[in-house]
């Protein structure tokens, strides 16, 4: 069994979405970001930093329970050990890791700082606006450019990588973000969107929302 701390964030849909794919069982424990409860001393004795996701889980290496953060980590982590979603071949495998990557160090850091600076910045200066929601549509452009020419982002397998990125474009209108101009996005969104284990762990997120319709 993993335990899943999570809320229903663009980083925490991740986790979720790979355990439906691997068919893993796991526990979904509420971490309410609104409340603060990431703050909380009984959370940050998980993760000092106060992040989600976070997992432990119960049989990891040498059969002993791991605590994992940060959500390529676990990605990455889960894929090896499952042997499953990331590529068998050298090539794949790089390839995977490039846009795993370019989600973990780009177009997520942009799509948030753009939806906190658009949304819940107290003051809300322009040239920042402009600074973060520009670099969010241009990582959305250079993902649609690489798309036009691959099924999936590492090529022709759907991967860890794929997880990584639909997590933040499915929260792209918190980033002031949408499909205009990004056609091949919007095919590969919807073909991730449709698959099954996708609308299970987009429901278990939504489900940790108090009064959430």
């Amino acid at each position: 069994m993993i335990d899943v701390y999570a809320f229903a964030t663009p980083n925490s849909l991740k986790v979720p979405m790979l355990l439906e794919e691997l068919g893993a069982p796991y526990s979904l424990r509420a971490v309410n970001v609104r409340k603060g409860d990431q703050s909380k001393p009984e959370f940050l004795a998980i993760n000092p930093n106060g992040k989600i996701p976070v997992i432990i889980d119960q049989s990891g290496p040498g059969a002993s329970p791991v605590t994992i953060t940060e959500s390529g980590a676990i990605l990455l982590y889960l894929s090896e050990k499952h042997g499953a979603l990331i590529p068998k071949d050298a090539l794949g495998r790089i390839r995977c890791l490039e846009w795993l990557f370019f989600q973990v160090a780009g177009l997520g850091p942009m799509f948030g700082q753009s939806g906190y600076f658009l949304r819940a910045a107290p003051e809300k200066p322009q040239f920042a606006i402009d600074r973060y929601n520009g670099e969010a549509k241009r990582h959305m452009r250079i993902l649609d450019q690489h798309l036009a020419k691959h099924t999936w982002a590492a090529g022709t397998e759907y991967s860890i990588a794929d997880i990584a990125l639909f997590g933040w474009i499915w929260r792209r209108e918190f980033a002031g973000v949408d499909f205009d101009g990004t056609p091949n996005v919007a095919r590969w969104y919807a073909a991730a969107e449709a698959r099954p284990a996708t609308a299970r762990a987009i429901a278990a997120v939504n489900a940790l929302v108090p009064n959430a319709a």
